[in-house]
């Protein structure tokens, strides 16, 4: 059905994408060593982003851990079109299926966003948009970066987005303050101790909820 004519649909849609997400069969206990599955979802595809510099940072800090195996979703190789719809064409499955097994398969989720005039990016909304169980019952950290903010104002609407989706965002977060100021022009943040903290708070958040969520689904399946 296209979104088009949802006016008499309630405000939580139905998910547009099938759901790929392999899940562990009800009853089966999960390997409670296996590493989670992160999926960093690098949100900005402007022009002249800055973007990539932050999720090199953060992809080195998240390699060095042995609960987590890491997968990026950058959101420039992928052309959602912002009209959604339930029964999508050949060219939008096509660039569905960059980005919707990775968010069906993930544990959990790092967004590294900027903050565009006081929010976050449309890419962002609409990969959101085009998915719904594969948010569902996992949990999402945040690495911000901007002006003066940080990127803490696009943080603050994207928890409401995430909960919607019945998602758990963590409490702690990374945010870059005047970004690019801090990193030299090899990408190296100049000064690391206090970020390198904030990124490790935020990871063993991250791997307690998503071990926890993981353990509860396998015996009892989220219901929404």
């Amino acid at each position: 059905m296209d979104l088009t004519t949802s006016e008499t649909t309630p405000d939580t849609e139905p998910e547009i994408t099938p759901d790929t997400a392999p899940g562990t069969p009800s009853g089966t206990a999960p390997d409670r060593a296996a590493p989670l599955k992160l999926a960093v979802i690098l949100s900005s595809n402007r022009e002249g982003r800055f973007g990539p510099v932050i999720a090199d940072w953060f992809l080195s800090r998240a390699a060095e851990r042995e609960d987590f195996t890491v997968d990026l979703i950058d959101l420039a190789d992928a052309d959602l079109p912002t009209v959604l719809s339930y029964n999508p064409g050949t060219a939008v499955r096509a660039e569905l299926a960059k980005v919707s097994p990775k968010l069906a398969d993930a544990d959990a989720f790092v967004v590294i966003t900027p903050e565009y005039n006081h929010s976050f990016p449309a890419a962002l909304k609409n990969l959101i948009d085009w998915h719904f169980t594969q948010w569902q019952a996992k949990p999402v950290g945040f690495v911000s970066y901007g002006g003066i903010s940080g990127g803490l104002r696009a943080v603050e609407q994207l928890r409401q987005v995430f909960a919607e989706m019945h998602a758990v965002t963590v409490r702690d977060t990374v945010s870059f303050h005047h970004a690019g100021a801090h990193f030299d022009a090899e990408g190296r943040h100049k000064d690391p101790a206090a970020c390198d903290a904030a990124a490790k708070s935020m990871l063993d958040q991250l791997a307690w909820w998503g071990h926890a969520l993981r353990i509860a689904k396998s015996g009892h399946p989220y219901a929404g």
